[in-house]
C-alpha cells in the first residue's frame, strides 16, 4: 500500500467509509493513497482510492483509523468528510456494527436506517459552522431515500450468504438509529429505553456524520452491521467486546460482497447524477450571519467545503 500513487487526477464521486472490521476493500484495486489535509486536520486515516472492473473509482476511508485507534468520541469527523468532498465525492455508503433492538434483526443481519435519535453528549463538533458563522441545514430525513433504494437491490448477495437486509420497505416502517456517545455500551435500563423510542438499532457513529454530509451536501447513507441485541434481553449476557468480535468476522466478509454487489447497481446511477445530485445547492441560503460580520479566516475554511457559495471580498 505505501507503494502507490499519491494521487489521483480524476474526480472520485463515491467514498465507502468503512467502520469496526471494516478497514480496506478486498474486491477493489487500489490505485492511489492520498493524504489530505483540511481546515479542520487530517482524516482518521489516508483516503485509498480503488478501481471497479469497469475503472470506477471509489474512495475508502477508515472512520476508526488503520489501526483502530480513534474511540467513536475521537473520530475527526469534519475533516473525514471534508477530505471526501475535497477530492469530489457526491455519495457516501458507511458502514457501521451495531447492536440490536428489535428480536426480527439478528445478530449478522444488515439493516439500512432511515431516522436517527441523537443521544451522544455535544462533546462532538458537529457542524462546519462556527466563529461567528451560524448555518441551519435541514435534516428531518438524515440518510438518502435514492441511495438506499439502490443498495437494497444488492440484497440477494446477503440471503445467499444467511444474511438479511432490513429496509423500510422489508420492515413496514422507519426504522431507527439510536446514536450514542460510547465508548461503554448501554446499561439495561437505556437499552430498554432505546426500544420504548422505538429505536432498531444502536451504534455510536452516526453523529455527527450524518449531520456533516449533509452540511457538504453529499448523498449519505449507513449500512448498519448487526453483530448483538445490545442488553436488553433478559436472562442473557449484556453485549460485550468479545460478543461484538465473535461476528465482526462474517460482517465484514459480507460487507465485501456486498459492496461489490452495491457498485454494479451504484456506479451507473452516480454517474448519470440520478443519485448524488439531490444536496446540490441546497447550503447555499442557509447562512443567517450577516456576510460582512463573517471573518475571512471562517469565509476560507467553508471556501474550501463548498467553493464560491459567500465571497471571500
Amino acid at each position: 500500500m505505501a507503494e502507490l500513487p499519491t494521487s489521483f487526477d480524476k474526480p472520485v464521486l463515491l467514498g465507502v467509509i468503512g467502520g469496526t472490521g471494516l478497514y480496506h476493500l478486498d474486491s477493489l484495486t487500489p490505485v492511489a493513497r492520498l493524504t489530505v489535509s483540511t481546515p479542520w486536520g487530517h482524516p482518521s486515516s489516508p483516503i485509498t482510492i480503488s478501481l471497479t472492473k469497469s475503472g470506477f473509482p471509489i474512495a475508502f476511508l477508515a472512520r476508526h483509523g488503520v489501526h483502530h485507534q480513534f474511540n467513536p468520541s475521537e473520530v475527526p469527523s469534519r475533516a473525514n468528510i471534508a477530505a471526501l468532498k475535497s477530492i469530489g465525492v457526491r455519495a457516501i455508503i458507511a458502514f457501521s456494527a451495531v447492536g440490536s433492538l428489535q428480536e426480527p434483526i439478528h445478530p449478522r443481519d444488515f439493516v439500512l436506517p432511515t431516522q436517527i435519535i441523537d443521544r451522544t453528549k455535544g462533546i462532538r463538533p458537529s457542524t462546519f459552522f462556527e466563529n461567528g458563522m451560524v448555518g441551519h441545514v435541514g435534516f428531518g430525513d438524515p440518510f438518502d431515500a435514492k441511495l438506499a433504494a439502490v443498495i437494497a437491490k444488492a440484497a440477494p448477495v446477503l440471503e445467499a450468504n444467511g444474511s438479511r437486509l432490513h429496509t423500510k420497505a422489508s420492515s413496514g416502517g422507519d426504522l431507527t438509529l439510536i446514536c450514542m456517545e460510547g465508548p461503554a455500551f448501554s446499561t439495561r435500563a437505556e437499552s430498554n429505553m432505546y426500544r420504548s423510542f422505538g429505536g432498531s438499532v444502536i451504534n455510536m457513529s452516526a453523529i455527527p456524520e450524518a449531520k456533516l454530509a449533509k452540511e457538504a451536501e453529499i448523498s449519505y447513507q449507513m449500512i448498519c452491521m448487526s453483530t448483538d441485541y445490545d442488553a436488553w434481553r433478559e436472562g442473557e449476557e449484556a453485549v460485550t467486546v468479545e460478543t461484538v468480535v465473535s461476528h465482526l468476522k462474517a460482517n465484514s466478509a459480507n460487507a465485501h460482497s456486498f459492496t461489490e454487489a452495491i457498485l454494479e447497481h451504484l456506479e451507473e446511477e452516480i454517474s448519470v447524477g440520478t443519485v448524488g445530485r439531490d444536496l446540490q445547492g441546497s447550503m447555499r441560503f442557509a447562512v443567517s450571519t450577516s456576510p460582512s460580520a463573517i471573518s475571512r479566516e471562517m469565509l476560507q475554511k467553508m471556501h474550501f467545503l463548498l467553493p464560491g457559495y459567500w465571497p471571500l471580498d
